[in-house]
């Protein structure tokens, strides 16, 4: 995947990710794209634990990886916060 297509399933991962774990009103475009990058990380590394392959490109399938493992990265720094 190119920097570009990074950007964009990072951006609409983080985002949906902060929706459903509640934090949209915290994070910024930034934040967002940040935390959908990793996430799209995470959750990769984690799919790949199973056997599942991670991203592939900008498609449904990255995009739900992504959102997988942005909402572990956002649990995750919760509880550390807490």
């Amino acid at each position: 995947m190119g920097l570009v297509s990074w950007l964009v399933v990072g951006g609409l991962a983080g985002w949906i990710a902060s929706k459903i774990m509640g934090k949209d009103a915290k994070m910024g475009l930034m934040a967002n794209i940040a935390v959908g990058i990793i996430g799209a990380l995470v959750g990769g590394f984690v799919l790949q634990i199973f056997g599942i392959g991670g991203v592939t490109g900008i498609n449904l399938r990255s995009v739900l990886v992504a959102i997988l493992g942005s909402c572990i990265l956002l649990y995750i720094m919760n509880k550390i916060n807490r």
